[in-house]
């Protein structure tokens, strides 16, 4: 590791508490929450972070982060000369604040001591719900060449996305000149319009995509982001107080990025990009050797696919399939179980944290209780089945696609998007129609 990659400090947010995103969120913070098969939401920053040679990484948390501590703990070891360490900071009352994290800027805030204490040039804040792959050298290399004070990385998208972000303006030189965060109106969003040229003489293809919105990843001088967090009145958020307020104060650059990028903070943008991954050509590929996501190692067996029929789809390690089994876009976690003569359609199954034994499965069978996961001679489509579900033989799901969100008065599923959720250790008795 070189001197210059050695003066970053990573900061990744944790989130709050996931709401749109329930019920996966329901018993673990969103940076834990599946993803992929086998990797959890955290393990996307991590792995950018170290690929873009920056080892000393902090995780702010607070919601349900037990899964999360845990994952981590057994997941990122350096050794213990190169000085490189992913640790947590979850909230906590101190002397100073007794409050949970109030938003971004204040989450940053309350663990200031940790940053002046690590004597780094820069800070690089990221989020902890995103899938994307970037090599933060580039950002590092536009904030250095820039002289910023704060650089901030932008994507362009199109009209229809903008109420969903912070959008920003810049000049010529590509600093920031403007602020305006998740604009609902055309008199709000006209003044960041971004002309065809300007986004194509920076060697990004416009494709009809004119705004340029804040990807909630932030690299700042460390002097800098101690001043704004110190100034008063305290700011909260960096989106809707920080910027807009030091705009005019602050030297904020923009480094443009063009790969996929999505925020996985809602069920329906969850489904999909899970689902996309099974696609022939997936728009975020976990099998390049570029830039390898990291997860923790599970050791465990190779699936077992017995005269099951799969197209376009994603199958985890340690996982059973029954005979006459039909999978069509689905992407199936470690360690599922599912019966024969199936149809599942564009379903994501977490999977499950064990395994059941014979004698286990007998006992259930004999009961009339579901084994881990899927039982004989079951349909389901267009639904998320969190992990530990245990959904009964010959059960029908249905596609809820148009309906409204709903709890079912048990808690054993819900629609949220239109989309069917099995939330974690949930049962579906035999014979159940959703």
């Amino acid at each position: 590791m070189s001197s210059k990659e050695r003066t970053v400090l990573s900061l990744i947010l944790g989130g709050g508490r996931g709401t749109r995103l329930y019920p996966l969120t329901k018993l673990r913070a969103k940076p834990a929450v599946p993803v992929a098969g086998k990797y959890r939401l955290i393990d996307i920053p991590i792995s950018n972070c170290i690929n873009s040679g920056i080892h000393r990484i902090y995780v702010l948390t607070q919601f349900l982060s037990v899964s999360l501590h845990r994952h981590i703990a057994n997941t990122y070891k350096f050794d213990m000369f190169s000085r490189g360490y992913v640790e947590v900071l979850a909230a906590m009352q101190t002397y100073e604040a007794s409050d949970w994290y109030q938003g971004t800027a204040d989450a940053i805030r309350q663990n200031l001591l940790y940053i002046k204490n690590e004597g780094c040039d820069e800070v690089l804040i990221l989020s902890g719900d995103q899938l994307y792959r970037m090599d933060y050298r580039d950002i590092i290399e536009t904030h250095r060449k820039s002289h910023a004070d704060v650089t901030i990385a932008a994507i362009p998208v199109n009209e229809e996305q903008t109420t969903g972000f912070g959008l920003m303006r810049m000049d010529d030189g590509g600093r920031v000149s403007s602020f305006v965060e998740k604009p609902k109106t055309d008199a709000e969003r006209k003044p960041y319009y971004t002309p065809k040229d300007w986004i194509e003489d920076r060697g990004i293809p416009c494709n009809n995509r004119h705004y340029l919105a804040n990807m909630g990843i932030y690299l700042f001088n460390t002097d800098v982001l101690i001043d704004v967090l110190s100034e008063r009145p305290l700011a909260t958020d960096f989106g809707k107080e920080v910027f807009p307020r030091y705009v005019g104060q602050k030297k904020i650059h923009a480094h443009l990025f063009d790969g996929y990028w999505e925020d996985l903070g809602t069920i329906k943008s969850y489904h999909e990009a899970s689902l996309a991954l099974a696609q022939p050509n997936p728009p975020f590929d976990f099998y390049t050797p570029e830039g390898l996501i990291f997860t923790r190692m599970r050791n465990l067996p190779a699936s077992r696919i017995d005269g099951a029929t799969l197209k376009q789809c994603v199958v985890a390690d340690g996982c059973r399939i029954g005979e006459g089994t039909v999978l069509n876009r689905c992407l199936i976690g470690v360690r599922s179980r599912i019966g024969q003569n199936c149809r599942l359609t564009d379903t994501v199954l977490i999977g499950a944290d064990r395994y059941e034994t014979d004698d286990q499965i007998a006992r259930n069978d004999v009961a009339g209780h579901p084994s881990l996961n899927i039982g004989d001679g079951t349909v389901i489509e267009q639904a998320i089945l969190d992990k530990d579900c245990r959904v009964g033989s010959h059960v029908t799901i249905r596609s809820a696609k148009g309906k409204p969100d709903s709890d079912s008065p048990d808690g054993m599923w819900c629609v949220r998007d239109g989309i069917v959720c099995v939330p974690r250790g949930a049962v579906i008795p035999n014979n159940t129609v959703i």
